[in-house]
């Protein structure tokens, strides 16, 4: 990849890449620190990586960072830490997408993670296997389960307002 490609998928991909660590991590910070880190990785290999290749690879490399960073911040993480506002939820909502936001932080990370590679991103399922370094058939899986809990999720006689 030559440094115009790269500078081109500075352009074409950041935003989206930062939208999908966003909606994991729920840290604009973190984001923006796990973005730029990929890009920086992205750098120091810019002559091998393909530049039809390139959004796979920095969304592959974003997703492991990401990961990494949640590790890291879990051995410093302390319950009194964590607002009380996260345990409950009393609000009114305003548009769906506050709902599906809901719904979609209520799922395990991992369902959470390739929903959000397919329906937001519009990634293949095999293209979010090799993201995230799962089958085929298991990525599969985890989107069927996750839009199950969705709409179990949304359904729910106590979600109706």
């Amino acid at each position: 990849m030559t440094t115009v490609e790269y500078n081109q998928c500075v352009d074409e991909f950041s935003d989206n890449v930062f939208r999908f660590i966003l909606k994991n991590i729920k840290d604009e910070d973190k984001a923006k620190d796990i973005v730029q880190e990929s890009y920086v990785k992205m750098w120091n290999k810019v002559k091998s990586i393909e530049f039809i290749k390139a959004k796979s690879y920095l969304f592959t490399t974003a997703y492991h960072t990401m990961i990494d960073q949640i590790r890291k911040d879990k051995k410093f993480t302390q319950f009194e830490e964590a607002p009380y506002d996260s345990f409950s939820h009393e609000n009114g909502y305003s548009d769906l997408s506050e709902i599906l936001n809901e719904a979609a932080e209520k799922l395990p990370k991992i369902q959470r993670t390739v929903i959000l590679l397919r329906d937001y991103e519009g990634y293949s399922y095999k293209e979010i296997g090799e993201i995230t370094k799962l089958g085929e058939s298991q990525v599969k899986v985890y989107i069927y389960r996750a839009r199950l809990s969705m709409k179990k999720y949304l359904v729910s006689m106590d979600k109706v307002y």
